[in-house]
């Protein structure tokens, strides 16, 4: 009994039984847009500022008060030989600071002209959320707080989206002298 295929029929056979065995490709599976911020508390409510608006994030440094200042500017630090305002960012709305100190951190705000460190109770690093998870309807907020507000995600509880970058802007922040 003799073959009597040539070398290329013998390649398509072969082509043709692997096709047939071969297993399928995965499914491609559906993608989710994300958006992603750092996550962070003040008081009872849970924050999340953009990713682009927060320089770092620190543990609160040593600072030296000033004088002549509002109650909420906690005083001025050296970060690596640049000096930053430390701002007590819940004072700022009138909230209370947690008094855990071991939990307060820092957010550096570094846009246009100010250069800041805002201190917050407690940070809970990157969150990513769906996109379709946002909101522009905000709950109900302090006033004081609202324009800085600019929508919010849906977790298992809501995190208020808050923008550094507007505060840095307002004047009644830039405004610390008594």
């Amino acid at each position: 009994m003799s073959d009597t295929s040539t070398p290329f029929q013998r390649l398509l056979a072969i082509d043709s039984r692997c096709r047939s065995l071969a297993v399928g490709l995965p499914s491609q599976q559906e993608t989710v847009q994300t958006w992603s911020g750092i996550g962070f508390r003040m008081g009872g409510r849970c924050y999340v500022a953009p990713m682009g608006e927060v320089g770092e994030v620190l543990h609160e440094p040593r600072y030296t008060q000033l004088p002549g200042v509002k109650t909420w500017v906690k005083g001025v630090s050296n970060v690596r030989g640049r000096l930053l305002p430390v701002i007590d960012l819940c004072g700022y709305f009138g909230l209370e600071l947690s008094p855990l100190r071991k939990q307060r951190r820092v957010l550096v705000v570094d846009h246009q002209e100010v250069f800041a460190g805002l201190t917050v109770d407690e940070v809970f690093g990157m969150q990513h959320f769906p996109v379709e998870a946002f909101s522009e309807l905000l709950p109900h907020v302090e006033g004081a707080i609202r324009p800085f507000l600019h929508g919010v995600f849906q977790r298992e509880r809501p995190w208020l989206v808050f923008s550094p970058h507007a505060l840095a802007k307002h004047s009644g922040f830039l405004g610390v002298a008594i």
